[in-house]
């Protein structure tokens, strides 16, 4: 379970984020992070039940303020993703725990231009079996609308009055599914994230397909 004593420690980090208050609080944090860390290793082994993932990352609490006009130093919130393996496994997993805000995500986060360009293509050529995907019931219940950025107009080389232009626009891949704090703290939460990423496989399966496949349906691999 995630420990109720991270939510509080976040909650007075969000109202003390200063290194003089978190030096004093640094040892409930070590003691915290290693609560965390466990957590989301249990849910890798989780996932490798139904999937090969090939590293857990924990993001640091720490904020990279070198170019940023926000000069607080620490995040009020802890995250993970579960990075899957091989080449033939696309996409990713991800959590994030912050009072009132926490969320779990599947999909490409600003994939690298090569790969948004095949999956443009692929719209281009034929979207509905990704429309089926997400629109179906139990999906679309777990995990809502896609999510992502998207562009004001269509892509360059691509007709703007194209019937899946809605799609073609994006430029990330992604859906969230958002937590109170009473269901993230609840002891089921650790199962209510792996049912919910087994639901979404259909959609990371389908994405590895376009993204190892050319637009005949050749193997790039």
């Amino acid at each position: 379970m995630i420990s109720p004593q991270l939510i509080e420690f976040l909650k007075q980090l969000e109202h003390n984020n200063n290194r003089d208050w978190f030096e004093e609080h640094k040892s409930q944090f070590k003691t915290l992070d290693a609560q965390f860390k466990e957590f989301t290793h249990n849910i890798m082994l989780d996932l490798n039940d139904h999937d090969v993932i090939e590293k857990t990352k924990t993001f640091r609490i720490y904020r990279d303020i070198r170019f940023s006009k926000d000069k607080t130093p620490f995040k009020v919130h802890r995250s993970a993703n579960w990075i899957r393996s091989g080449a033939n496994r696309r996409g990713s997993y991800y959590l994030r725990v912050k009072p009132g805000q926490t969320v779990i995500g599947v999909g490409f986060f600003a994939p690298e231009k090569v790969d948004l360009l095949r999956i443009r293509k692929e719209f281009d050529l034929d979207a509905q079996e990704f429309r089926t995907i997400i629109t179906r019931d139990d999906f679309k219940k777990c995990w809502g609308n896609l999510q992502g950025e998207t562009l004001k107009t269509a892509p360059r080389n691509f007709d703007k009055n194209h019937q899946d232009i809605d799609l073609i626009r994006f430029k990330s891949f992604y859906f969230l599914r958002s937590f109170s704090d009473k269901e993230m703290l609840d002891k089921n939460f650790k199962t209510i994230i792996d049912q919910s990423f087994r639901k979404a496989r259909p959609f990371l399966d389908l994405m590895t397909d376009i993204l190892t496949t050319d637009l005949n349906g050749e193997s790039l691999l």
